[in-house]
């Protein structure tokens, strides 16, 4: 099996990494960039821990001067391996959705005990702040980078649906679907996508490729990559 693979370039040569071990081969096209924002690096004095909603918020505190010490509260696994890789220690991780990771905030932490900084991107799902604000935490959001998403679908893309090269394509969020919808529109490859098996995050990313006449879709258990991983391995089993 071969799949189309639309997360950032360094994301998805990491679960390329994954899916080979499963037998699966893929095919890299990027539908956002990961891009810096300048923004105020806060003052550690007085946080109670950082809160990180994506991969791409650990990386941007590379080199922010956070104390290795200091707890992180990571939505999924993939961000809690990033923030471990910047040097981070103690680090938890919630199940792969906000809901979660609010939920993990609420059982873990005091908010007596200081305030939390979270580490995000311009487009966010959820509401964290709003979302434990009634518990009486203080939440501080920096917005460190933008995901841009793409004009065009790639040629590699193009050229992989148009000449029936993939079985099937993984999404991780929302917006990264309907991007590929958009653009798939955009390209006339309608048609191509009925031999094209969706293989989604969550429920959400399932319903944003609605518009799309795909062979099937498929969702995972979790919200989570080792999930989402789990379900490419069974069709991959299947075959």
């Amino acid at each position: 099996m071969r799949l189309l693979l639309t997360r950032p370039h360094r994301d998805s040569e990491r679960l390329a990494t994954e899916l080979i071990e499963h037998g699966v081969e893929s095919v890299i096209a990027p539908l956002l960039t990961i891009e810096p924002v300048a923004c105020p690096v806060p003052a550690f004095e007085g946080v109670q821990a950082l809160v990180l909603t994506s991969a791409n918020g650990a990386v941007a505190i590379a080199t922010w001067p956070v104390p290795f010490h200091l707890p992180v509260m990571a939505v999924g696994a993939a961000t809690a391996e990033a923030a471990r890789e910047q040097g981070m220690t103690d680090v938890t991780t919630a199940d792969g959705d906000v809901d979660s990771l609010a939920a993990l905030i609420r059982n873990r932490l005091d908010p007596t005990a200081g305030r939390l900084v979270h580490v995000a991107g311009t487009a966010v799902v959820g509401d964290l702040a709003a979302m434990t604000v009634q518990d009486g935490f203080e939440i501080e959001r920096i917005v460190a980078y933008d995901a841009v998403t793409a004009e065009t679908l790639p040629r590699i893309a193009r050229d992989a649906l148009a000449g029936g090269l993939v079985d099937g394509a993984a999404f991780f969020s929302p917006r990264t679907a309907a991007t590929f919808v958009r653009l798939v529109v955009d390209a006339g490859l309608q048609p191509a996508m009925r031999t094209v098996a969706a293989f989604c995050l969550s429920r959400a990313v399932d319903e944003a490729l609605a518009g799309l006449a795909w062979t099937a879709r498929h969702v995972a258990d979790r919200p989570d990559r080792k999930s989402l991983i789990a379900l490419i391995s069974a069709a991959q089993g299947r075959r």
